[in-house]
């Protein structure tokens, strides 16, 4: 199955990464870093709550411009 990850830059210089398919969130040093370990908590939830099939989200970029 494949899956999408959103990863954003934490507060303490690592990355917190996200799976908006499950929900599965985690972080790590480096991307490499969240990414595995997105992977492995990916792989665990899914022993708890199998899913049958994937559609991968379309993650995207916007800009919103303020005063």
């Amino acid at each position: 199955m494949t899956f999408s990850a959103v990863l954003t830059r934490d507060a303490d210089e690592g990355y917190v990464a996200l799976d908006p398919e499950t929900g599965t969130t985690t972080q790590g040093d480096s991307v490499a870093d969240a990414l595995d370990n997105l992977k492995k908590a990916t792989e665990l939830y899914l022993e708890e709550f199998p899913m049958k099939r994937t559609v991968p989200s379309l993650v995207s970029n916007y800009k919103v411009v303020h005063a």
